[in-house]
């Protein structure tokens, strides 16, 4: 049967209908595939000195149109790689402690091409130029933005500039003349007085007993007062924590202990017939996939004090670099405080990771800081969400300045001590400068089981918050004590350089309801003890009378060669009866020069203390002596922190009287 004539014209408007559909439906999928292959580029390269050498924890900016689009960290051999970039001119600012910062321009990055670029970077000059002086006198400028990253400034040609301290700064006229330089007044920045540890006679004080502590707060916030071209106050001056800062070789723990100990015995390079113990302490290292899973409260001050440059915005920053690390087994918790205490993100999995970002993205600063309120709901939220087994700990980031409720240091200590009995960690993260509240945050991370760390540039977030991730963050071993007990044939007198706000009594060490310091996987501290052998003539050693009732001290023939003998507490993280350790040192003293990199180091950090708080012990202490000896001692520096101490120490050298704060 034949069909109208009519209906073959529909059938193949219908066929061509279908056609176009299908061609439309093929153009979409390849513009799809061409549009996905153009992101799949990248900036690839190198950083290094002009030597060669490679730059660790250099800060990559990449920006478009004046907008940071990524920051990148580079590894231990100076190499970064940026994830996906959208083809486009981009320009690129590298940033390193230290060194000049390099401002590359209109970089083209093309679909299907990968971009490798190798930067070199230069020493800063010790002579200025006028201009570039009074850039780097500008107050630092950080905005937020989806990745974490600080923004530039442009000038009035369009050009973005970066100082060399990471935070953006515009240059300024060309007639405009240098104005003078701003010192920053301590007494606005509040610090606790902790007078230096004296001599101890061994006849009267043959023990001295310490709370381990891995705070390491204060070397950063000294060597953020030396590259703002000032010496720290006295009492800003903590020199176990500035010991601690760094990394030391030792051998990690054998056997079913956590910990490992070592011991060094040298000569003393500023005191002539005096001896320098050193005592190495390493936590075992737990690879970051097999790590507990954490509960994590962030507690995060959005007062009016946070709003400058280097304290929400940086904050910000670094808990972007945290975020990116998480697990699916952890989970984020958000707590904020200003004149009130409130929620801002419940409980998240760590694979939701732009949920978190997002959240952290809309912080906003201003009001008064009721810090007491955040502390209880943060713990409240800590608990509701306990990981038996876990890692559950709040994460405390402020410049410390609380103003409303409770506020002053016994209060807060004592509301510490109460909630640490819940079994939530405390980790404390100081940021600013010019009302630093140091005292406080002291306080809170010693009364939290916890650690303290000041935040002063965003390589320092990446380094507690990434690089140290285990060790800031999982607890290994709790209730650290040491106690060491002197041969009195052996020494007359003893000096514990520092460490004077962790002295226990010596009934302390035994009983295991008295709290004391934590160690994180991986972390290293080191004891230094200043020794007065017997027979030396010293003016330190001051005369005691004899005691009527005890035993005179003998030694058995066993014992002859013994300097000392130390031992060691600890609890497991969620344990409540305490293991003991005993390891005997031996009288056998090697020089400086023949000590291992670790006992130089330590003691070339030591006498940088000393001059920096002008230690009525430093003897013939001096600049030259502490760079000779780091510079002797810094193969061991993976991540470029010692060769940064030898340029920190240089420039305290350098600093002229009229800049120490009085």
């Amino acid at each position: 049967m034949l069909r109208p004539a009519g209906s073959y014209g529909i059938e193949i408007k219908k066929y061509l209908h279908n056609k176009q559909t299908i061609m439309k439906s093929l153009i979409t999928l390849l513009l799809t595939i061409i549009s996905w292959h153009s992101y799949a580029q990248s900036i690839t390269g190198k950083v290094s000195d002009n030597k060669r050498n490679p730059l660790t924890g250099a800060v990559v900016h990449i920006l478009q149109n004046g907008q940071n689009k990524e920051i990148l960290v580079t590894d231990p051999g100076g190499n970064f790689s940026s994830p996906q970039l959208i083809p486009g001119i981009y320009s690129i600012l590298v940033v390193s402690k230290g060194f000049d910062t390099l401002h590359v321009k209109s970089i083209s990055v093309q679909a299907g091409k990968t971009i490798t670029r190798n930067f070199r970077l230069t020493n800063h000059s010790k002579q200025k130029s006028e201009s570039e002086t009074i850039r780097q006198n500008k107050k630092p400028l950080i905005s937020g933005n989806n990745h974490g990253s600080m923004a530039s400034k442009k000038d009035a040609a369009g050009a973005s500039y970066l100082s060399p301290g990471g935070y953006a700064a515009p240059p300024p006229p060309l007639m405009e003349r240098r104005p003078r330089v701003q010192y920053l007044d301590p007494s606005i920045e509040t610090y606790k007085k902790n007078p230096e540890n004296d001599f101890m006679n061994v006849k009267t004080s043959p023990l001295s007993t310490i709370s381990v502590d891995v705070d390491r707060a204060s070397y950063s916030n000294v060597r953020r007062f030396l590259n703002d071209g000032q010496k720290p106050p006295a009492d800003a001056v903590r020199i176990e924590e500035m010991i601690n800062y760094f990394d030391y070789d030792y051998a990690q723990p054998k056997g079913e202990d956590p910990i490992a100990i070592h011991t060094e015995l040298t000569n003393c390079p500023w005191q002539e017939g005096h001896k320098l113990l050193h005592v190495g302490i390493q936590a075992i290292k737990i690879n970051t996939d097999k790590l507990p899973p954490s509960n994590m409260v962030f507690l995060i001050d959005v007062s009016g004090s946070m709003e400058s440059a280097e304290r929400l915005p940086l904050l910000v920053a670094g808990l972007k670099l945290l975020v990116n690390n998480l697990r699916a087994i952890d989970k984020v918790t958000i707590v904020t405080y200003a004149g009130n205490a409130g929620l801002v993100l419940p409980p998240t999995k760590g694979s939701d990771k732009q949920t978190i970002l997002d959240a952290l993205d809309k912080l906003e600063a201003g009001g008064s800081t009721a810090g007491g309120e955040g502390i209880k709901l943060a713990y409240a939220k800590a608990r509701e969400n306990f990981i038996k087994g876990g890692n559950n700990r709040v994460l405390l980031a402020t410049d410390g300045d609380f103003n409303v409720g409770i506020s002053n240091d016994n209060d807060l200590e004592d509301l510490i001590t109460k909630e640490r009995e819940s079994g939530v960690y405390l980790t404390c993260l100081g940021f600013g400068k010019g009302n630093f509240k140091d005292s406080k945050m002291e306080v809170l991370a010693n009364k939290g089981n916890g650690n303290y760390d000041y935040i002063d540039n965003i390589q320092e977030a990446q380094k507690t918050l990434v690089t140290e991730f285990g060790g800031t963050l999982f607890t290994v071993a709790k209730d650290v004590k040491a106690q060491i007990e002197f041969n009195p044939e052996k020494v007359q007198g003893y000096r514990l350089i520092g460490y004077e706000d962790r002295l226990l009594n010596t009934e302390d060490f035994k009983d295991d309801k008295k709290d004391a310091g934590d160690m994180g996987s991986g972390h290293i501290v080191t004891i230094m003890y200043e020794i007065i052998p017997v027979g030396v003539k010293s003016t330190w050693m001051r005369e005691t009378n004899d005691l009527k009732y005890q035993q005179p001290a003998t030694t058995n023939a066993g014992m002859s060669n013994e300097l000392a003998t130390i031992k060691f507490r600890y609890k497991k993280p969620d344990g409540n009866k305490s293991a003991e350790m005993v390891h005997t040192i031996a009288d056998k003293t090697i020089t400086m020069k023949d000590a291992t990199e670790n006992s130089r180091f330590s003691t070339s950090v030591a006498m940088f203390g000393m001059l920096l708080k002008d230690s009525k012990y430093k003897g013939t202490d001096n600049y030259a002596q502490v760079i000779s000896l780091a510079e002797g001692s810094h193969t061991f520096d993976k991540e470029g922190y010692r060769s940064e101490f030898i340029r920190l120490a240089k420039a305290a050298k350098e600093l002229k009287t009229e800049t120490t704060l009085k």
